[in-house]
């Protein structure tokens, strides 16, 4: 009973495609430009060049450690997978659990130096809200080169070398997991139409991850507008990489959007919400975040079996392929 890692990999990739906000035209696109530019290269560049972005427009998801060809018997899954949870892992199969894989949702190796470049992303999820295509990209280029800047000195292979030398592989799934929830949770929502934002709350709660962390203490919360107040038009904002430009907010409020909903908001964002009258819902980072990976998984499970193993946020929760909790 096993798996190989390209068929875990190439299933996450092919999961957060079917799930992406932009269409099947424009994601081969981006696919199409990456050749050409690898293409033009001289030989001597192609050495540097990330072989990956012909074939995968997630730059935040990829294998750190291992080849598509190494046996997964087993993984073990979470939110954020440094070294003390490599060292869990470690324990886990010393008393008898078959872990070779290591799977994170937030980025390490090349895939958290590279998160910058998913974030082009976010302008076709405004773009579907009636903000102008132009206006988008111009909003998010100067953000993703902030976040190019800030993640220049971190330790991006501290994790991943540790799972190395532990004799582990190692996978990050970003981008393809935050679309699985954003699709989810705006179809429910547009499922449900809750009228007002302690309705949005609620609803929000009815899902199984949510629900967990309400009784955590850290459910989905109300942090701009009244709990009385209309939603009007509710707009999931989850994926992209990480928050976009704070100045989104008045296009998206100018096209018509009432309320946003997403993991998280900082405190610049939700003073300029308050100026704009935008009611924030924030759902929950780690909760939404296990949204996405549980449909991951759920499609890896549906490809092989495999042994999964969830902690660091991780609650796990399965669904058939119809979105229905089983």
């Amino acid at each position: 009973m096993s798996m190989k890692l390209g068929e875990v990999y190439q299933t996450a990739v092919r999961k957060g495609m079917a799930e992406d906000v932009r269409d099947a035209e424009e994601l081969q696109r981006l696919l199409d430009e990456a050749r050409k530019v690898y293409e033009k290269l001289d030989e001597e560049e192609k050495e540097f060049f990330d072989t990956e972005k012909l074939t995968n427009p997630y730059s935040d998801t990829r294998i750190c450690e291992g080849d598509l060809d190494t046996d997964v018997r087993g993984l073990i899954v979470g939110i954020d997978m440094e070294v003390g949870e490599v060292v869990l892992a470690d324990r886990l199969r010393e008393k008898g659990e078959p872990i070779d894989l290591i799977l994170a949702h937030h980025p390490e190796g090349s895939g958290y130096a590279n998160l910058h470049e998913v974030m082009g992303m976010q302008a076709d999820l405004w773009a579907r809200q009636g903000v102008s295509i132009a206006v988008g990209d111009t909003l998010i280029g100067p953000r993703a080169q902030e976040i190019r800047r800030k993640l220049m000195p971190v330790n991006h292979y501290r994790a991943v070398d540790a799972a190395r030398i532990l004799g582990f592989a190692s996978m990050s799934c970003h981008t393809p997991a935050d679309n699985c929830v954003n699709s989810h949770v705006q179809r429910m929502l547009d499922e449900k139409s809750p009228r007002t934002l302690d309705d949005v709350v609620k609803t929000l709660r009815t899902i199984p991850e949510y629900a967990d962390a309400a009784r955590k203490g850290y459910g989905p919360i109300i942090v701009q507008g009244s709990g009385s107040s209309r939603a009007g038009r509710i707009v999931v904002d989850m994926t992209g990489g990480t928050e976009g430009p704070k100045e989104a907010l008045d296009r998206l409020v100018q096209a018509g959007v009432g309320t946003l909903v997403g993991m998280h908001y900082s405190e610049d964002h939700r003073k300029q919400a308050e100026e704009l009258k935008l009611s924030l819902v924030i759902a929950g980072h780690v909760s939404s975040d296990a949204i996405g990976m549980n449909i991951i998984l759920d499609e890896i499970e549906r490809v092989g079996e495999i042994e999964v193993v969830a902690t660091s946020g991780m609650v796990r929760i399965r669904r058939d392929e119809h979105g229905v909790v089983v």
